[in-house]
């Protein structure tokens, strides 16, 4: 027995195929029943939107043989997704080794005075110190900073490197950092009050940061003098990480600091 195709239709009425024109934006193509001329500005799921001459928008289905495009008929499909674009820096600027796995932890460190410090070294310079294998610790304050490194016993093999808040001249911190002594251990600081103080204004949208009457709690005054909730300054410091995305929304006096002591700590042994 013979077998028929279900398609009774002769091969001479069947409509010829044409070419599928993925509908990226501004794109001009003309609806083959309306008429309307006008370029691509949007395509959703089933749909175009195409806007004329005179920025009139008209939203039409994308089904075969839909549209004309340079007076051919055509049929517009969704353009396809682009694929991710894989960042070539990192977020301090350095540049990114996409793949790398996290190098075994060094026996050096660095240490930074407080958990708002340390979370926000890590935003920034989390790949390169993992790239390094370089840990992050955090001291509850400076003032046992010289039994710290003591009990550290830094060498050549293990360096030791401190990042301290508000280290001006004539600073009880100056003062504590001027006690340590070891070639292997190195302390640099910068002039912030508060680690809060080196992420620069502009990226929280203040004109600047307050200053805070002598004896007050500084960032409860800082809260209170911009309005942000001062009974929970934990949420508003995640807050204010969240705006953080790169080095370039710190202030220079902090990236400084932070590069040099990650270039001492991973510096080979003399």
């Amino acid at each position: 027995m013979r077998s028929y195709s279900p398609d009774l239709t002769p091969p001479w009425k069947k409509p010829k195929p044409v070419p599928e024109v993925a509908a990226e934006r501004d794109l001009v193509v003309e609806e083959v029943t309306t008429g309307f001329c006008g370029a691509v500005i949007g395509c959703e799921a089933g749909t175009v939107t195409l806007e004329d001459r005179f920025g009139k928008h008209r939203v039409f289905p994308l089904e075969p043989r839909g549209f004309l495009l340079e007076g051919r008929v055509v049929t517009l499909v969704r353009p396809a997704a682009a694929a991710p674009v894989r960042p070539t820096r990192t977020a301090s600027g350095s540049v990114a080794v996409p793949g790398a796995r996290a190098r075994v932890a060094r026996a050096g460190r660095i240490y930074v005075e407080g958990r708002h410090d340390a979370e926000l070294v890590e935003k920034v310079w989390g790949d390169d110190l993992r790239v390094e294998g370089v840990v992050v610790e955090y001291l509850e304050g400076v003032d046992d900073l010289p039994a710290v490194v003591a009990e550290f016993a830094p060498d050549a093999d293990a360096r030791l490197g401190v990042l301290v808040d508000h280290l001006v001249p004539g600073s009880k911190e100056s003062r504590i950092v001027a006690s340590v002594r070891s070639e292997h251990a190195l302390v640099v600081g910068h002039p912030y009050i508060d680690i809060w103080e080196a992420v620069k204004p502009s990226t929280l949208g203040i004109a600047g940061w307050p200053r805070v009457p002598r004896g007050q709690d500084w960032k409860t005054g800082v809260c209170e003098a911009l309005g942000w909730p001062s009974s929970n300054t934990g949420a508003v410091w995640q807050a204010i990480l969240a705006r953080v995305t790169s080095y370039k929304d710190l202030e220079p006096e902090l990236l400084g600091r932070v590069e040099e002591l990650i270039d001492f700590v991973t510096a080979p042994a003399e």
